[in-house]
């Protein structure tokens, strides 16, 4: 089974929502900086996997926290 239609990498991981990818490359890249770790647009090879892990588990950190702050408040106003 192919992923090949997102256009997303080859390997095999693909946005849900599409239009997201510049803002998620953005968000991708600030994280990366605020972090200190020397991401580029394109092949970023020269980097360690705990480099490129550091920058990922951020990302879903920061993720996870905004839609716990989302859902808390949508409780508190019902």
């Amino acid at each position: 089974m192919s992923n090949s239609s997102s256009g997303t990498g080859s390997n095999g991981s693909r946005m849900e929502v599409p239009h997201a990818k510049n803002a998620m490359d953005k968000f991708k890249m600030e994280v990366a900086s605020e972090l200190g770790v020397n991401l580029k647009q394109g092949y970023n090879g020269d980097l360690t996997s705990a480099q490129n892990g550091s920058v990922g588990g951020e990302m879903v950190r920061r993720m996870i926290k905004r839609q716990e702050e989302q859902m808390a408040g949508r409780d508190s106003e019902q």
